[in-house]
């Protein structure tokens, strides 16, 4: 039984609801290229992808709005339109991909076929401790804050501040796929900090379902 006062992603009235966003399609997003801290725009299907997230948002009060300093999920939240105005926080940036940047799984496995980024991070970027430590100090901010609060940023920062909201390491954040223009909730369960869940994770735009288009998108969501 749905439980009238439950949201469509699956939160109740809560203490503290976080809306995780991950930003619109970009051009290597599509390729499934690594994307850390090249500054790349939306695609125009980005574009179109950012403003139905508002759409869908449209009707939930926000007390915070909080944002990658990086174009592609600026543009995001821009476009979205959420209100208040956005904070730039520089800790929802994207894992650094050091020498992978700019490379396909599929290029990376033909000289490292077991690596593995959440397990082994990146050449000459960022460690798993590394991104550890930054969604560590996103969720302490969090857990200063109260309402409905919308963070605009990547894939694998996402992924890695679900698991550790949770209390999980780096590495099982590989089982949290997230497509572009996503929204996923965390929030604490019986309003207690002391019980964080997640209410609902990599939800879209209602729409009929492409297996060919929707599993792509989840193999490449790489930024």
């Amino acid at each position: 039984m749905t439980n009238r006062k439950t949201s469509e992603y699956g939160c109740a009235p809560q203490s503290l609801n976080i809306y995780f966003i991950r930003h619109g399609e970009t051009a290597w997003s599509r390729s499934g290229q690594y994307t850390g801290s090249t500054d790349i725009p939306l695609t125009a299907h980005g574009e179109d992808e950012a403003r139905e997230v508002g759409l869908r948002l449209r009707n939930i009060l926000f007390t915070h709005v909080l944002t990658s300093p990086l174009q592609r999920a600026r543009q995001t939240c821009a476009l979205a339109g959420l209100k208040p105005p956005p904070t730039i926080v520089p800790d929802l940036a994207e894992w650094d991909n050091g020498d992978d940047e700019g490379r396909t799984p599929a290029e990376i496995a033909a000289s490292r076929p077991r690596w593995n980024l959440f397990r082994d991070g990146a050449p000459n970027g960022e460690t798993p401790a590394q991104l550890s430590a930054r969604a560590d100090r996103v969720i302490a901010h969090l857990r200063t804050l109260d309402g409905n609060v919308a963070l605009f940023s990547h894939g694998h920062v996402g992924r890695v501040l679900a698991a550790r909201w949770i209390g999980l390491t780096v590495a099982h954040a590989q089982h949290f796929l997230l497509n572009t223009a996503s929204v996923s909730v965390l929030c604490y369960e019986h309003n207690r900090p002391d019980q964080p869940a997640i209410a609902s994770w990599n939800a879209r735009a209602p729409r009929s379902i492409d297996p060919a288009t929707d599993l792509a998108g989840l193999e490449t969501g790489l930024g």
